[in-house]
């Protein structure tokens, strides 16, 4: 199946480039007429629409929208996105805005107090205003184009998608509104860190914290003062975990347990988000490039979901032209180009959100203490609609700080959450609608200076031949604590404004002609910590290290070196741990086998490679797990394996200390063997005895399970699935692939790609997964998945002849 997709897939590219770059341009006229006559041919009256418009979806499911206007172009964006992905967007806004159990049920309820607590409920017009000056206008036109999809299916001029059938729900109508005020979807961090340090601190003491989680620069925390650790009750983020997990869909009979908070679970998967939750992107400059203009590459890295949580889209109306990537369920787009500049993000690790902590009033629990008296909370009462049952009411109870999430009756205490999402301008990447305009450096920084989440390294290229970088987001300016524990809500520990994006680093033309992120901590070696506590908690280092090793080798980097850089699949972290395994030797039968396989292996986490499964199954299940009931072993069940952190853990190895006892080096090469045999038979009883079989591929598989499975029936589920497919690569390479420690299933990576050629556009490359369109009956469903997996790209072209060459379907599009 792979081979035949990629030789369609090949056929076809060079069809369309061929038509487009190679033959004269009255040549180029009368192919693209033929071509795009010969395209299936839709066309639509639509109302709401002012003009004429088409969308050009092309073989690879890309849709290019042409609009007369601006206000039609969003308009159609909007129309467009509830063409291919109405499920998604629908289940989006339910989900925000706290209306899931009006369609699905009482279940669902419990859930819907949670996203409410958390929806921005400030003044809309300073909203607005924070996005720069078309912000609203887009939302306005995108939500009208989605609406006049939507009354066309309830009226039964388009046809209802079979996830409602299955579901029992339907679509409804939106506000623009909507599309900021949702919050829950974004990313910030670190108030689950917070929790857990505090669990670790009260069982074993803040020192044992140091194998969960890598300070970043070198910081040492303490206790704030007015804190007991043990205060905070591990259930404490049971309406945090409702408000920002994905909808979860149960049988009946399974709803309850598969709705419930698992507080051990929560906090372990929060942990694992510093490597799972990221991306990887680097800007080369013309003199380091075989072209001689610049390079942007980007990968974002989420978890995986079918449909896509990207969508890839070009937008044409006169004066603005872009092409990338967004979120379906919102306008414009965040990671691309406008013909002029290319822009790329990644994770730009600021906390962003700090867990409160309240001593209530003995005789009245609506009163908590601030400062020398007592405060009242605010309460605000909204109505629930419940299928099936009678409407419900809500009591939200909100501090200065934000919502409260958990009340300590017994003890009297309250635990509130502040976050940048109460702030004006922080709709996860609404703000992409304001720089994906820009035309220049300045004109990209003015932007950025608005930016509020998530917080990002921006790369920037233009076709003048310059790049930059720039970390943007709404950041808190801590004076008296550092934000890596709750804090007493008292008044003593407060946020003193936000940092400006001038006290935020960024560089410009950089002398040496690159420039790379991967959510490492990438703060100047003299950037003043202690005044400006932008945060602490970083991903590994590894993915960025691994990327400059290979940019710096490469003077004349091409477009297939950055997509291989993108697949590499290269471990720093192996060759650390390999090089501490050289020296050991073992008669045991299975350290040994470990032992021939790793020293002998090049550190790549390949599909077909038996020592990248070792390796994973080793520092997955293992190697944390030994070592911590040696070194800390009251904080062993608290931080291993799920939560422990490979970074961290490595470097102990390397330099251990008397938690090992009186000779930690023999200690340690002790660790080392016992936990890679007891490796090794963990991967003889997945995989068999005979290690010629062994391949990491055959655990590390990418499947692609739709939410509604559990509600389908089964040739309908088989539908809904994709996969699986063999994968290569784990979290911290730069093919970054984070898996199910339980099975090795893939979880979360490369959500897309893109390689942009600035200047020669159409010669630029990107991939979705597992395909563009959320029709499962669509062929363009689960298309690009074998190409994904494979590596491969597909053209991400720009210019209109190349566009037409390439089109499949023209759907023209009249007013009604």
């Amino acid at each position: 199946m792979n081979t035949d997709l990629n030789r369609v897939t090949q056929k076809l590219m060079g069809a369309a480039l061929c038509a487009a770059l190679l033959i004269s341009p009255a040549a180029a006229r009368d192919r693209d007429n033929d071509a795009l006559s010969a395209a299936r041919q839709i066309k639509t009256d639509v109302a709401g629409l002012k003009a004429p418009g088409q969308i050009l979806v092309d073989v690879w499911g890309i849709p290019h929208i042409y609009a007369g206007n601006e206000q039609d172009l969003f308009f159609l964006q909007g129309f467009n996105a509830a063409r291919d992905r109405l499920w998604q967007i629908d289940l989006w806004r339910k989900r925000g805005l706290g209306l899931l159990a009006k369609d699905f049920g009482p279940a669902y309820v419990e859930q819907d107090r949670a996203l409410r607590l958390f929806l921005y409920r400030g003044d809309m017009n300073a909203e607005w205003a924070a996005y720069g000056p078309k912000a609203k206008s887009y939302a306005e036109a995108f939500v009208a184009g989605i609406n006049a999809y939507v009354r066309d299916v309830k009226a039964g001029k388009r046809p209802l998608p079979i996830e409602f059938r299955i579901a029992g729900s339907t679509p409804d109508l939106w506000s623009a509104e909507d599309v900021v005020r949702i919050r829950s979807h974004g990313l910030t961090r670190n108030v689950a860190s917070e929790v857990k340090r505090s669990l670790v601190a009260c069982s074993a003491g803040l020192d044992a914290d140091r194998f969960r989680v890598k300070l970043e620069p070198a910081w040492t925390t303490k206790i704030p003062d007015g804190l007991d650790p043990c205060s905070v009750p591990k259930a404490v983020l049971a309406a945090y975990d409702l408000a920002t997990r994905p909808v979860r869909f149960a049988e009946p009979k399974d709803r309850h347990a598969a709705l419930a908070h698992d507080p051990d679970k929560f906090l372990a998967e929060a942990d694992q988000q510093r490597d799972t939750i990221g991306s990887n992107n680097w800007v080369i400059a013309p003199q380091r490039t075989a072209t001689g203009r610049p390079i942007l590459a980007n990968d974002p890295h989420r978890e995986h979901s079918v449909p896509s949580l990207r969508y890839i889209v070009a937008l044409n109306a006169p004066g603005l032209s872009v092409i990338g990537a967004g979120e379906p369920a919102l306008p414009g787009i965040s990671i691309g180009h406008n013909g002029a500049i290319a822009f790329g993000l990644t994770i730009f690790n600021v906390d962003q959100e700090d867990l409160y902590v309240y001593e209530l009033k003995s005789d009245n629990p609506n009163q908590y203490r601030y400062g020398s008296g007592w405060e009242d909370m605010r309460i605000v009462h909204e109505k629930e609609q419940v299928k099936g049952e009678d409407e419900r009411d809500f009591e939200l109870k909100f501090t200065r700080h934000g919502p409260v999430i958990y009340v300590d009756e017994a003890n009297k205490r309250a635990f509130a959450v502040r976050s940048v999402w109460f702030e004006p301008g922080t709709s996860a990447y609404f703000g992409s609608s304001d720089y994906m305009t820009a035309k220049d450096w300045n004109g990209f920084l003015a932007a950025m200076r608005r930016w509020g989440a998530p917080s990002e390294n921006q790369v920037y290229a233009d076709t003048k031949g310059n790049i930059g970088w720039v970390a943007a987001g709404k950041t808190p300016r801590r004076g008296n604590y550092d934000g890596l524990m709750p804090v007493p809500g008292d008044g003593r520990y407060e946020w003193q404004g936000f940092l400006s994006l001038d006290e935020l680093p960024k560089a410009y033309q950089p002398k040496q002609g690159f420039l790379a992120t991967a959510n490492q901590m990438n703060l100047p070696a003299d950037y003043p910590v202690n005044e400006r506590k932008v945060g602490f908690e970083w991903a590994d280092s590894a993915r960025w290290q691994r990327i400059t090793e290979v940019l710096q080798a490469n003077s004349k980097v091409t477009l297939a070196d950055a997509m291989d850089l993108q697949n590499d699949d290269t471990s720093m972290l192996a060759r650390r741990l390999v090089a501490l395994l050289k020296p050991l030797s073992s008669e045991d039968a299975n350290v040994k086998k470990g032992l021939d396989l790793l020293t002998g292996w090049d550190a790549r986490d390949a599909a077909d490679s038996a020592a990248a499964a070792v390796y994973e199954v080793w520092i997955a299940n293992h190697l944390g797990p030994v070592l911590l009931k040696t070194s800390a072993p009251k904080a062993a069940d608290l931080i291993a394996p799920e939560a422990s952190s490979i970074s961290a853990i490595v470097d102990y190895l390397e330099q251990p200390d008397a938690s090992l006892g009186a000779d930690p080096a023999a200690e340690r090469d002790r660790v080392l063997r016992d936990s890679l045999g007891e490796a090794v038979a963990d991967v003889v009883s997945k995989l068999g005895p005979d290690a010629s079989t062994w391949r990491w591929g055959r655990l590390h598989v990418a499947k692609f399970d739709h939410a509604l499975m559990p509600l389908a029936d089964k040739a309908t589920a088989t539908q809904l699935t994709v996969g699986p497919l063999a994968y290569g690569g784990a979290a911290n390479v730069p093919r970054a692939a984070t898996y199910r420690r339980s099975d090795y299933r893939l979880l979360s990576g490369a959500s897309f790609r893109m390689v942009l050629d600035v200047g020669n556009w159409d010669a630029s490359r990107t991939i979705n997964t597992p395909g563009q369109s959320g029709d499962p009956f669509s062929g363009h469903y689960r298309d690009l998945a074998p190409l994904w997996a494979t590596g491969k790209y597909v053209p991400l072209l720009y210019s209109r002849p190349a566009v037409e060459a390439a089109t499949a379907e023209a759907i023209t599009l009249t007013p009604r």
